[in-house]
């Protein structure tokens, strides 16, 4: 028996290879499934199932692309009504694989159909349990995601989740292992913690869900205390996941296409297109082509992409590092996002090569914007969570942080010239291009943000 984590760090999530006598499984699979292909092949195994533990929010999921590819059976738990061909499996249902059993546990809650996939071994002892975003390490999966699906309350789901827990995977013995979908920075929960795998009887210790003690009452409001509004964008993948979507290599060829900087321009403004620039911040801040977005490669792209840009079948435009142009068309795939249409070639320095202008955001060091803070009543905005402006910030800043920047717009100054930070230099620059791209110019960036100007001796707020 073979079980093998593939996780993803930008969008924390968590796939699973099985094998047991040339017999494959993948749970929860991302929709570029090749790795899965490869890695089945060179156990010489067939892949025999998909099982999916959810209705996935964050990210579009491989197993339609996956089942075509394979003739795989995709397995899901009761309630799900898929569009597309698939096991429904009944709680208690088993399967077969090679000389191991994969068996159903309907745990609601998270989302009505949400099912944890126990593992037995060849002697039918309980090994591991995929728990998708029933549960997590350090937390439980959000309950107010299926709220109009299921017509019920975040109170009611977290109610029904309670009862999953304690029903289902709390009696499982302390040392089962914990296979969880998600890890922390996942959207789908509050208090992860960063290791992604680990027992059950740890979890009964650390996670303040499963505490033995706890009334459904208390876990209620505990489960549902302080749940940010979800990113737009996860209900159109939960549609999606649902009722199939297009082939991966067709979003891959389309958008795979090196346009001159003329025909980038021609077709940026006859088509309404967003104009994405993936570089590092540092580069963007330099020079970028009028009205575009930020959103770097080497951050928490594809989140932020689904959060601020919302709609998925906008169409896309990339100014990406040479060499990065499949790598950023797949990983906005992974999150629904389709309809990229090419990419400038040649990069920005073609486009100022051509004549076109170019814009910028003028920024200042920390030390330079401590200075101007200190010559006179200067706004500075800070567009971190509201949990990390109150465990310290700048006196006198506003928080507006960028998930709803775009609902703020009006807040910030017409006239007078602003600051604008986060915790180190790549959200604040993201706010930055929003603001430029609306209008509002008058902004200063803050290299290196909150943390920069608390080690250059700024006066804080804790």
């Amino acid at each position: 028996m073979k079980i093998e984590q593939i996780y993803t760090g930008c969008l924390a999530q968590g796939a699973y290879y099985i094998e047991s006598n040339g017999e494959a499984a993948i749970v929860d699979p991302l929709r570029e499934v090749e790795p899965y292909l490869k890695r089945a092949s060179a156990d010489n195994a067939t892949i025999k199932y998909i099982f999916e533990t959810h209705f996935h929010a964050d990210f579009v999921s491989g197993h339609v692309t996956l089942a075509k590819e394979t003739e795989a059976d995709i397995i899901y738990g009761p309630n799900a009504n898929p569009v597309f061909e698939a096991i429904i499996a009944k709680d208690g249902q088993e399967f077969k694989l090679g000389e191991i059993t994969i068996k159903v546990l309907h745990t609601p809650g998270h989302t009505m159909e949400s099912v944890t996939y126990l593992l037995k071994d060849k002697d039918g002892r309980d090994h591991a349990i995929f728990s998708g975003d029933t549960l997590f390490l350090g937390d439980v999966g959000r309950p107010d995601l299926a709220q109009k699906s299921a017509d019920m309350t975040q109170e009611e789901l977290a109610g029904i989740l309670y009862h999953s827990l304690r029903t289902k995977i709390m009696p499982l013995a302390d040392d089962v292992i914990v296979y969880p979908a998600h890890g922390a920075g996942s959207a789908c929960g509050k208090k992860m913690m960063k290791e992604t795998v680990d027992t059950l009887g740890n979890q009964k210790i650390v996670n303040y869900a499963l505490r033995a003690d706890m009334s459904k009452e208390e876990f209620i409001k505990e489960v549902t205390d302080g749940l940010m509004p979800p990113p737009k964008y996860f209900p159109l993948n939960v549609k999606m996941n649902k009722e199939g979507y297009e082939d991966i290599g067709e979003v891959l060829e389309r958008g795979d296409t090196a346009l001159s900087p003329d025909d980038f321009e021609r077709i940026a403004n006859d088509s309404g297109a967003v104009v994405l620039d993936v570089r590092h911040q540092d580069n963007f801040v330099k020079a970028h082509v009028p009205r575009s977005i930020f959103v770097g490669l080497d951050g928490d792209f594809a989140p932020w992409v689904g959060a601020l840009i919302a709609d998925t079948m906008q169409p896309i435009l990339l100014v990406v590092p040479q060499g990065r142009e499949v790598e950023t068309v797949t990983r906005l795939a992974r999150v629904g996002f389709d309809h990229t249409i090419g990419y400038l070639k040649g990069g920005l320095e073609a486009w100022i090569a051509s004549g076109k202008e170019y814009d910028v955001v003028a920024s200042l060091t920390a030390e330079k914007a401590i200075e101007k803070l200190s010559s006179k009543d200067f706004p500075i905005f800070d567009v971190r969570k509201e949990s990390e402006y109150s465990t310290g910030h700048v006196v006198g800043a506003h928080n507006t942080p960028l998930d709803i920047l775009n609902d703020h717009l009006p807040e910030f100054p017409n006239d007078d010239t602003f600051l604008v930070h986060c915790a180190g230099g790549y959200r604040s620059v993201i706010a930055g291009s929003i603001l430029k791209s609306r209008g509002i110019h008058n902004l200063i960036n803050v290299e290196g943000g909150y943390g920069a100007m608390r080690k250059e001796g700024m006066a804080v707020t804790e």
